[in-house]
């Protein structure tokens, strides 16, 4: 959609727009605005009426930088998955390869869960809201949370590579386990409001490395007794 010219435009005087980094500015906002949205509605309940009014602009304004609502829910989608890089992924690829490395990983996703517990994780609601909807929207969700998986799936092979972990440790099992924790921190914490469900995933955590441990390794829940999760 897009505004009729203006009568007093010629090409003599070509239509003035605003400067790139201004448009990529107000972008950035409305995206902002979407994602704050969308955590608490869902990705279907986003609209480009409800983000103009929000953002105080034209309905014409907000869909010129999107084109569509289907490109609003992917474009959200692709930042939520950016911020959640930023928070958990990069900062736990500073850790030693190995458990170091996993439990960064494991950790931080529980935080992120945690403050999300108010709003809502995009990666568990929007699955709800997609799993038998085909389409672009479910396609880049899927592909954002395939691509987070693979980074578990690979930390838990350097954890074997490195001697933490037992050469059989079945590393999508691993992986299927640690989901399974967080899906039941965010139902307990968020659904139930019961009290201890952080405890009780770091604890759930443990138990499972200690099934996982290699014979002679000297990492393990013993090596961490003050892990952030079961203080």
């Amino acid at each position: 959609m897009q505004t009729d010219t203006d009568a007093t435009d010629t090409p003599d005087r070509p239509t003035r727009r605003p400067p790139p980094h201004k448009g990529r500015q107000t972008r950035a906002a409305i995206l902002d605005a979407a994602l704050g949205l969308a955590s608490h509605v869902g990705l279907e309940g986003l609209s480009i009426g409800a983000l103009a009014e929000m953002m105080q602009m034209s309905k014409s304004g907000v869909f010129a930088h999107f084109g569509s609502r289907e490109e609003l829910q992917i474009s959200v989608v692709r930042e939520y998955h950016a911020r959640f890089e930023a928070e958990v992924f990069f900062p736990a690829m500073e850790e030693a390869r190995g458990l170091p490395r996993l439990r960064a990983l494991f950790e931080r996703w529980v935080r992120r869960v945690s403050v999300e517990l108010d709003s809502g994780c995009i990666y568990i609601s929007g699955a709800v809201e997609f799993d038998d909807r085909p389409g672009p929207v479910r396609d880049a969700l899927a592909s954002m949370v395939q691509a987070w998986h693979d980074a578990l799936q690979r930390a838990i092979h350097l954890g074997v590579q490195e001697g933490h972990l037992a050469p059989d440790t079945d590393a999508h099992q691993m992986l299927f386990e640690m989901h399974g924790l967080i899906l039941a921190l965010h139902h307990d914490a968020r659904f139930l409001r019961q009290a201890g469900s952080l405890e009780r995933a770091g604890r759930g955590f443990e138990h499972l490395l200690a099934r996982c441990l290699a014979p002679a390794s000297n990492e393990g829940p013993c090596a961490h007794p003050h892990s952030a999760l079961t203080r």
